[in-house]
């Protein structure tokens, strides 16, 4: 089933099944920490769905994510990524917290930074919380479903500190991709790792190729680790981590005007753009990486 979150003709924001044969809507009513754990738990029947239907032109698909919701990222997750990159396996998850304000949704511009000359597209299975871990034997139980991310990153962001910084690299705003919609756990295959091929291109060519089981950690290892040291709760997103042939490898980053397609199976595509640098303004104090750190 997918659940994605809308913006009506009407100018009505809201949550809303989608029927992937007519591509119309249906208002999901009550709050996402009432209806979501429903959902996780099989019992769709129960959540209170408008009557009428809104038709496909009559709605916009937004960036699926929940108001106040807090995102979450992983690195290091793909053997071959860190193969390509002469690193080894870290002992434990590599995680950082995203901005709210980074997310745009599907079909939207990603902004590319003027603190950059390096960006980079991540393609990643995202995890939508469902409700609280709690004891639940495995983590993964608690997840609403699955959505698309593309973590588009600044790999430049820290090369005058001489370590990683990033909060310029993963936090910038208006730069990563999420949607176009959450598929739910059951459409997927339930609990447990899923098994998902994910393909990212750029202006048609493919760049990254894997599957979600080569991931070195798995969903519910993620998953605990990250409740362990932040209780998640209903509507927070997982970013969890990218596979092999990002810009970072071969050289090849994001120029304006670039199409990024992700790919991930069972769920669909999400498209994005790269617009042109933002133009700055000549007042602000440059930053450590050569960019002045204010816009226009």
């Amino acid at each position: 089933m997918r659940i994605g979150r809308i913006l009506s003709a009407e100018g009505e924001v809201g949550w809303a099944l989608l029927e992937s044969d007519s591509g119309c809507a249906r208002w999901i009513r009550g709050r996402f920490s009432d209806w979501a754990p429903l959902v996780a738990l099989g019992s769709i029947s129960e959540i209170e769905l408008a009557s009428g239907q809104l038709q496909a032109d009559g709605f916009r698909l937004l960036a699926p994510i929940e108001p106040g919701a807090r995102i979450f990222g992983v690195g290091l997750n793909y053997l071959e990524h860190l193969t390509r990159l002469g690193s080894s396996a870290p002992p434990h998850p590599l995680s950082y917290l995203k901005p709210e304000s980074a997310i745009v949704g599907p079909n939207e511009d990603v902004i590319y930074p003027a603190v950059t000359q390096q960006l980079d597209y991540e393609i990643e299975l995202v995890a939508v919380v469902a409700c609280e871990l709690a004891d639940s034997r495995h983590a993964s139980s608690c997840l609403l479903g699955y959505t698309i991310g593309n973590d588009v990153s600044a790999r430049d962001a820290g090369r005058a500190l001489g370590r990683l910084d990033l909060f310029t690299q993963k936090a910038m705003d208006r730069t990563t991709p999420l949607g176009p919609w959450i598929e739910t756990i059951d459409g997927v295959g339930g609990a447990g790792q899923p098994a998902l091929d994910l393909t990212m291109t750029v202006n048609g060519q493919v760049r990254q190729k894997d599957n979600t089981q080569e991931m070195i950690f798995s969903l519910d290892e993620i998953l605990n680790y990250i409740d362990a040291r932040c209780v998640l709760r209903p509507g927070d997103l997982v970013f969890t981590g990218s596979t092999s042939g990002v810009g970072l490898e071969s050289g090849l980053f994001l120029q304006p005007g670039d199409i990024m397609e992700a790919y991930i199976e069972k769920i669909g595509t999400l498209r994005n753009a790269v617009s042109k640098p933002r133009r700055l303004s000549p007042h602000r104090q440059r930053g450590p990486i050569g960019a002045p750190q204010g816009y226009s």
